[in-house]
C-alpha cells in the first residue's frame, strides 16, 4: 500500500474552556495576553473561529471528525490535539509526552473508543511514549515532528519539547529516519529555541514551506534543505517576520474527491507575498480562516488544530 503524505480525514477537538495557558507560556513566545478579554469571551471567540475553520474544510469536502472537549478536567489547550496523538496507516496510534502538566490531561481514551465505535476506524496498536514525562523528556507529536511519510523522514527542531532520545524511539518504532537541527527566534534581543518545529516548517506532497533563516547553524541548514531537495520538494522559503504570523504553521489535506488544499490562518495568508502564494497555488488551492484569538492566547494556529487520521477503515465481517 502506498503511503500518502496528506490525510483526507482530520480530527479536531472543539474547545469548551479555551484560554491563555500560563503553563505553556514559559517557552511558547507566540502566546500573548489580550487585554480586557474576559475568559468567557475568549472561549466564545475561539469556538467561533474553530467552527468557521471546520465549516470551510467541510465545504471543500474534507472529512472532519469533531469531538467536543469535556469541561473537566481543565484543558485550556485541547484545541491542539496534534501534540498528544498521531494516527498511522498501519492502524497504530502514537501517544506523546507533554511538557505542560495540564496538557497531559488531554489524552483521553474515549476519543480512541469513539474513532473505533462511531467512525469504524481500525486501531491495531498503541505506541505510548508518554511515560517519558516522568523523566522530563518530551516529544509533542506532530508539533515536534514534521513527518515526510512516503520518504520515512522526520524533521525535528530539537528543544525542551522535542527530545532527541524520545525522537529516536519514535523513529525506531515507526520506521523513520530523523533529520534534526536547532531552530531559533529572537526574543528580546536573544536567540531562543523555537518550541515546536511546526511553526517554522511544513512539508506537503510536492513542496515544503520553511523558515530556513531560523536555523542558525550553516551546516544544519544545508542538511535540511538538501534533504528536502533530494526528496523532490519545491522549497518555498518564508522570512522570520512571516513566521511570527504563523506562516510556517500550515497543513496540506485532501478532500474525499482527491483535491488537495493547504490550510492556514488568515493572519498567515495576509503576510505571504504574491510570489509565495503563486508558488503554493501552483500545487494546490489555499484555505484560510481567521484564528486571531486562538493564535494570540494559544500560541498555535491552523496546523496545530488538526490531527491527521490515516487509520484504516474496519472491514465488516
Amino acid at each position: 500500500m502506498e503511503t500518502k503524505q496528506c490525510a483526507d480525514t482530520i480530527l479536531m477537538i472543539r474547545p469548551v474552556n479555551f484560554r491563555y495557558n500560563e503553563e505553556t507560556a514559559v517557552n511558547n513566545y507566540y502566546q500573548r495576553v489580550i487585554d480586557n478579554l474576559h475568559p468567557q469571551d475568549a472561549q466564545q471567540r475561539a469556538q467561533q473561529e474553530f467552527d468557521e475553520l471546520v465549516k470551510q474544510l467541510r465545504e471543500r469536502q474534507v472529512n472532519v471528525i469533531v469531538i467536543d472537549d469535556t469541561a473537566a478536567p481543565d484543558t485550556p489547550d485541547s484545541i491542539f490535539p496534534n501534540n498528544w496523538i498521531s494516527f498511522h496507516d498501519d492502524g497504530r496510534v502514537g501517544l506523546y509526552p507533554m511538557y505542560a502538566h495540564n496538557r497531559r490531561l488531554e489524552r483521553r481514551d474515549e476519543i480512541l473508543a469513539t474513532l473505533e465505535n462511531r467512525y469504524h476506524l481500525k486501531i491495531s496498536g498503541i505506541e505510548d511514549f508518554s511515560f517519558h514525562e516522568e523523566e522530563n523528556k518530551f516529544l509533542e507529536g506532530t508539533g515536534s515532528m514534521i513527518l515526510d511519510r512516503p520518504n520515512r523522514l522526520v524533521y525535528a527542531a530539537l528543544s525542551l519539547r522535542t527530545n532527541q532520545e524520545v525522537l529516536g524511539e519514535f523513529c525506531k518504532k515507526f520506521g523513520y529516519e530523523p533529520v534534526t537541527f536547532k531552530a531559533y527566534q529572537t526574543v528580546e534581543g536573544q536567540r531562543m529555541p523555537i518550541y515546536h518545529t511546526n511553526v517554522m516548517m511544513c512539508v506537503a506532497d510536492e513542496f515544503a514551506i520553511i523558515c530556513d533563516a531560523s536555523i542558525d547553524d550553516a551546516k544544519e541548514k544545508k542538511e535540511v534543505l538538501s534533504s528536502l531537495k533530494k526528496t523532490g520538494k519545491e522549497i518555498i522559503p518564508i522570512e522570520e517576520a512571516q513566521k511570527y504570523h504563523f506562516a510556517g504553521n500550515m497543513l496540506q489535506v485532501t478532500s474525499i474527491t482527491g483535491q488537495k488544499y493547504l490550510v492556514m490562518s488568515s493572519a498567515a495568508y495576509s503576510v505571504l507575498r504574491a510570489e509565495q502564494k503563486d508558488a503554493i497555488e501552483k500545487h494546490c488551492p489555499i484555505i484560510h480562516s481567521s484564528l486571531d484569538t486562538i493564535e494570540a492566547l494559544g500560541g498555535g494556529s491552523a496546523r496545530c488544530m488538526m490531527a491527521e487520521v490515516f487509520l484504516p477503515v474496519q472491514h465488516k465481517n
